[in-house]
């Protein structure tokens, strides 16, 4: 049993000998990349792709729709959203194979998402 009077570092037990020591610094590193890497895979299919940039232009529509209106409006929605697309893009291409990117997957879901879907709104553009 140890007592108060002793100086007790749970860091420089041996890994194992205490349940309830906190990880060791290198432990805890190499834990946290490993699930970094587990979760932040690239998508390597057309199909997951596709399904990521709709993903993200859903939520460019849905929390940021008085701006997408008056931006269809005024015919400036690309203006007016740009840096809200620029972040999209920048975690759309952070998650997916170099290759799929390329096939502008994001720009057809941002056209289909936040224009076609926007069509019924009076605009200078038709």
């Amino acid at each position: 049993m140890i007592s108060a009077e002793h100086d007790f570092d749970a860091l420089s037990l041996p890994p194992g000998l205490c349940k309830w020591a906190p990880p060791r610094p290198a432990d805890l590193t190499s834990a946290v990349q490993s699930c970094q890497s587990a979760v932040m895979a690239l998508i390597e299919t057309d199909k997951d792709a596709r399904r990521l940039a709709r993903a993200i232009a859903s939520d460019l529509s849905l929390y940021n729709e008085e701006k997408i209106v008056a931006g269809v409006e005024r015919d400036n929605l690309f203006d007016a959203i740009s840096e809200e697309i620029e972040e999209g893009r920048a975690h759309y291409k952070s998650r997916v194979a170099p290759e799929l990117y390329e096939r502008n997957f994001y720009d057809r879901a941002i056209v289909d998402i936040l224009v076609k879907s926007k069509g019924h709104i009076k605009s200078l553009a038709w």
